[in-house]
């Protein structure tokens, strides 16, 4: 289970990151500039991230047991989809960008109402790609969740077989000291009779003796 803890480590942070870089996507179609620039930057750095957490996870559900293996191989692929996703979305947004500034010059020669629709189409562009990246988000969180309580059910089956276990080996426990018993008793048993044999065997001698001096003495 030691590994199965690591691995929801690791999708824990890999969530912590893509909310990250899902909130600095609905970001960046709004800045200009170097501010643009270091933020694509440090939301490649965590993209960067999340490749190396993806190939940790998926070593690790490789190195699952049996009983894990599957459902911990199905969660490595859905974070994978996601994390391919997070990339498109952001090529996306930074390619967006150069078009933003051509678009907002137009804009800007353009009536207050065009420029006014043109922010709302970008606003309702941030807000699908925010609501794409939350049901990836709910979709991961479910199948970490889904993956505890399949853990914890192998551990409650482990528990239950750890308690069977012990239940026969004391009775196995018990079976020894019986026979135990039982074969001091045989060997008392087994005692008594040599001794009978024994005692008969020396009445024979002695009757026989007896019979012989009792023959002899009627010959003379």
């Amino acid at each position: 289970m030691a590994t199965s803890s690591l691995l929801d480590a690791y999708s824990q942070q890999f969530g912590v990151l893509t909310a990250e870089i899902t909130n600095k996507l609905g970001r960046i179609p709004k800045l200009t500039g170097d501010e643009k620039s270091a933020l694509c930057s440090a939301t490649e750095k965590q993209l960067e991230e999340c490749l190396e957490l993806m190939e940790q996870m998926e070593l690790e559900a490789r190195d699952q047991p049996a009983p894990l293996r599957v459902r911990a191989t199905a969660q490595t692929r859905s974070l994978r989809t996601e994390l391919s996703s997070l990339e498109a979305d952001y090529k996306r947004s930074r390619i967006a960008y150069s078009d933003e500034l051509s678009v907002r010059e137009k804009l800007l020669s353009s009536d207050g109402k065009t420029s006014s629709h043109g922010q709302r189409s970008l606003l309702l562009g941030n807000t699908e790609r925010l609501e794409s990246a939350s049901s990836h988000l709910e979709a991961g969180y479910r199948t970490v969740v889904e993956t505890e309580q399949i853990g914890q059910d192998i551990l409650d089956n482990l528990h239950r077989d750890r308690e069977t276990i012990q239940r026969a080996r004391e009775r196995l426990r018990e079976t020894d000291s019986h026979l135990g018993k039982s074969s001091r008793v045989l060997s008392g048993m087994m005692r008594r009779l040599i001794q009978n044999r024994v005692i008969l065997m020396a009445v024979a001698v002695a009757t026989l003796i007896v019979i012989i001096i009792a023959v002899y003495f009627s010959v003379r």
